[in-house]
Order: C-alpha cells, then structure tokens, then sequence
C-alpha cells in the first residue's frame, strides 16, 4: 500500500529535536514526529514520596494535550475537575519507561517530573513523550551534577519508544493520526539501547492479531528505536559541547 506521506512500511516520520527548550527547567526538549510535536520539561526538587526507601529517588511523569492539539478544542483536565483516564493511563507509561533508564538509588533524595505536553497531535503522542522525555531527564541529571546535587549521573541507560500497526493487513511503522484511525492492529513499543523490551502495549482494534505478526510489529519497532536511540545520543553529546 502507499501511504498517506509516501514512507516506506518501515520509515520513521521525520524527528526534529531542539534541546534547552524552555530556559527555566532544569532540561528540556521539544520532539518533533511528523506533525507531532510534544513539550518536556524535567523538574528538579528535593524529596521523595513516602513510598519511596528513605535516601532513594524518584521519577515520575506528567502528561497532558493542549486544546488546540487536535482538530478540534478539547477541554482542559483542569475544567474537569480530574485527570482524563487516558492521560493518566499514558502517564504512566512515560514514568514506568523513564524510571528503567535511571538507577533510583543514586539519584539520592530528589524527584525528577517529566512534564509531556502535546503542542500538537498527529499520533504517537505517548511513545513521542518518552523518547523525548528521556532526553529532558538526562540533561537534568547532568545538570544536577553541574551544580553539585549530585557525584555522578544517575542515568544508567538509554530508553525510546515508537509505534507500528497493522493498516490493510500491511505492517507499518511510526503511524501517522490518520494511519492509525485505520489500524486494525495498533502497537506501542518502549526499549532500552540493548534492544530490551521495557513496555509492550498491543491492541486488536480492528481484529485479532498472531504471535507472527506481533514479532514482525516489534521487529519494525526495534529499527525505529534503534534509529531514535542514534538522535538521542547525537542531541545529548551536542548539548554537552555547548
């Protein structure tokens, strides 16, 4: 099939990322794919939740789509009165995906949030969150080195995220809003740079789907990832020269 922007089954959406974003936060990034454009900031402070063993981090998530980020307004989760289950649902994810990237315990008694804000929608909002998250996490944790928080960076690995679907029983990768309005298979992948899987979220929407074509999604997931993982690398090693 030929899509609806002329990739290939199994290229990535154009990724733009410009760090140090927003001056204030301790790091940031705004991530561009395709026509998805998400907002992360990371968020320093001291302390930790109570569930959290005494002198241990923590890491967290928060995520949310502004009005305009869709084709039509939607209402703030504030006006509401409570968190929309699916931005809490995704929210989560960011935080559990982010959380394996970090060793907790050397991060001493600080809570890191990650702040995901979707300027823009286009699809993959959530796997855009985490790949860019992940780099608004890392240049905090240099940055609480800098200032002496901190002996060393806490960050003990590299994490991305990406989608594929299955549209006209044809494995895609990195689904477009309109592709995967259309899916009947949808899938969101988070993996570490070993090629580990660290979230797997698989949908039939359309119908059900095989072990077979499960493996082949996450094969196309891998390449994208491992393409991510490249532009995370290359983007923390130009902030560092800066």
């Amino acid at each position: 099939m030929t899509r609806i922007d002329g990739r290939k089954f199994d290229e990535l959406r154009p990724v733009t990322i410009d760090a140090g974003f927003v001056d204030y936060a301790e790091g940031s990034v705004l991530i561009t794919c395709g026509h998805t454009k998400v907002l992360c900031c990371a968020s320093v402070e001291a302390g930790a939740p109570r569930h959290v063993p005494e002198g241990t981090g923590w890491v967290t998530a928060e995520y949310s789509m502004l009005p305009r980020a869709n084709r039509e307004r939607s209402r703030r989760d504030v006006s509401k009165l409570k968190l929309s289950p699916r931005s809490a649902e995704i929210q989560r994810l960011i935080g559990r995906s982010l959380r394996s990237a970090v060793d907790l315990a050397a991060l001493g008694p600080y809570t890191i949030t990650i702040d995901c804000d979707v300027l823009q929608g286009d699809g993959g909002t959530r796997t855009a969150s985490v790949t860019g998250g992940y780099i608004a996490l890392a240049l905090a944790c240099r940055r609480m080195v800098e200032l002496g928080w901190i002996g060393e960076s806490p960050i003990r690995g590299q994490v991305a995220a990406v989608s594929a679907g299955i549209v006209e029983d044809q494995p895609l990768l990195d689904l477009c809003y309109e592709e995967d309005s259309h899916a009947m298979v949808d899938l969101n992948c988070v993996m570490n740079e070993q090629g580990q899987l660290v979230e797997l979220q698989g949908t039939g929407e359309g119908r059900a789907f095989t072990v077979q074509e499960q493996q082949e999604l996450v094969a196309l997931c891998q390449k994208g990832i491992r393409e991510l993982l490249a532009r995370q690398k290359e983007i923390l090693e130009g902030a560092a020269e800066k």
